[in-house]
């Protein structure tokens, strides 16, 4: 058994040798190092179909990858974001096994109903209609049984392929590849922990326990573990799933801003934000009101950092860029010292051609090449904590464009 498994590793690392070489990345497995020049070409796209191929683990690392516009081309970055956590589902019978072992009672005894279909299937977990004994509905987050032990494996696996990428790829020797794959395996342990994302879900109902905008389903206690996660099921569709033509213009602004409006109070006044505002997690209730879902991913910041943020917020808002590199630099933002005119300058630049200007005449996809564009070329570093706030940010701009597209965020931010 113990020789088994070195074996099956040697194996998967020959996979992945193939796998790479198959879409252009052959050099990974030369033992003659890359220039920074060879190979440049298409390889954002390259690698995004290599880890779609490599599988579920490599996929949600790409996913970390795409977050990380201070360390990752931006060309890369905007291939990454478009690779989607989506997997076969397990069967019933390793649903029924996972719940059995967390619960200590059948399907049956814990459940009046349980849909056999899921609905919606991730590398790590998959979620199911349910009905509780006393007849209340719930949705039934249950782990994958192999999650745990397949995803040790594969944090292993990649932390061999970034020894071989730091020794042979001359074009990323800026990257901390081995911080990277410590970055993504306390994010993914973090979220294998059933009882990390209940706490989180708690924490966001109390939060706004007193809105009248938005809704967050209760924790089911009795019915969660570390492994599975039984909560109150919301009655609405999915922000992915609206037919937005059919709404009038009046009703789409109000959903953009009553969204913008919930991740405000999140950053500014909760110190404490869901990471992932993704279109299906958020629902539109049928008394329009707005539910949060899936809180696997969540950010914190202190008041410093509130009252810093506030700060940059307000500068920005009141059209005072010139303090706009300070207020970076306070948040941690860090640049090179004899670059902060240039600094200033570019800021400046991006900012007074896009302020005051509605969605609908912007390109979102040139803003956010221009904006990684300055991150990379001014070599400015991220403040890791603000790394899950810089993804929450770029995602709810996307979903309030695709809602309402002369939305404008300033007018929330004021």
């Amino acid at each position: 058994m113990e020789t088994a498994r070195p074996q099956r590793r040697i194996g998967r690392l020959s996979e992945i040798g193939r796998v790479a070489a198959r879409h252009g990345f052959g050099y990974l497995i030369d033992r003659r190092r890359a220039d920074d020049e060879t190979h440049h070409a298409d390889r954002g796209r390259r690698l995004r179909e290599m880890l779609d191929e490599l599988g579920p683990t490599f996929v949600k690392f790409g996913q970390l990858l795409s977050t990380r516009p201070d360390v990752i081309p931006a060309d890369i970055v905007q291939e990454l974001r478009s690779l989607q956590d989506d997997v076969t589902p397990i069967g019933l019978g390793d649903v029924r096994r996972v719940v059995e072992a967390e619960l200590g009672l059948t399907i049956e005894q814990a459940f009046l109903e349980f849909d056999e279909r899921p609905l919606a299937a991730a590398s790590i977990g998959q979620v199911h209609r349910a009905v509780l004994p006393d007849g209340e509905e719930v949705v039934v987050k249950v782990q994958r049984p192999e999650a745990p032990r397949q995803i040790e494996s594969d944090i292993q696996l990649l932390r061999s392929a970034a020894r071989v990428v730091r020794e042979r790829v001359r074009a990323l020797d800026f990257v901390d590849v081995d911080e990277l794959v410590d970055e993504f395996a306390r994010s993914i342990r973090q979220e294998l922990d059933y009882g990390s994302e209940a706490r989180n879900a708690q924490a966001f109902r109390r939060n706004f326990g007193d809105s009248a905008h938005v809704v967050v389903p209760k924790v089911v206690a009795r019915y969660s573990s570390s492994r599975v996660l039984t909560l109150e099921r919301l009655a609405g569709v999915q922000f992915a799933d609206l037919e937005l033509d059919s709404y009038p213009p009046a009703q789409r602004r109000e959903l953009a801003y009553r969204m913008t409006d919930a991740w405000m109070t999140m950053i500014f006044r909760h110190g404490f934000f869901h990471g992932d505002p993704h279109p299906a997690n958020l629902l539109l209730l049928e008394d329009g009101r707005i539910g949060l879902v899936d809180f696997g991913l969540a950010g914190r910041l202190t008041e410093e950092d509130m009252n810093r943020l506030t700060r940059l917020f307000v500068d920005a808002a009141t059209e005072n860029v010139e303090a706009l590199p300070r207020r970076l630099a306070e948040l941690g933002v860090r640049y090179p010292k004899e670059r902060e005119d240039e600094l200033r300058i570019a800021i400046e630049d991006l900012f007074y051609r896009y302020y005051g200007t509605s969605l609908s005449d912007i390109d979102p996809l040139e803003v956010m090449r221009e904006a990684l564009h300055l991150i990379s070329s001014l070599n400015l570093r991220l403040p890791s904590r603000f790394v899950v706030l810089d993804k929450a940010i770029a995602t709810l701009g996307s979903v309030g464009i695709e809602l309402y597209p002369d939305f404008n965020v300033f007018e929330v931010a004021r």
